[in-house]
């Protein structure tokens, strides 16, 4: 009987990569997501540096 082999956290996030590298589509979306996410943290920063946050 034959032992099955496990894949490695690192093998696992190699073929990650490489399956976002090879879809543009993907990439953009990803891009998207960081710059709203980065928009809102400097927005709420600024309004914190306004004490408008309750």
């Amino acid at each position: 009987m034959r032992k099955t082999r496990r894949t490695t956290m690192e093998e696992l996030i190699a073929a990650n990569k490489k399956e976002l590298m090879e879809d543009p589509k993907a990439i953009s979306e990803i891009e998207e997501k960081l710059e709203n996410r980065k928009a809102r943290e400097v927005y709420m920063e600024s309004l914190e540096n306004k004490k408008i946050v309750n």
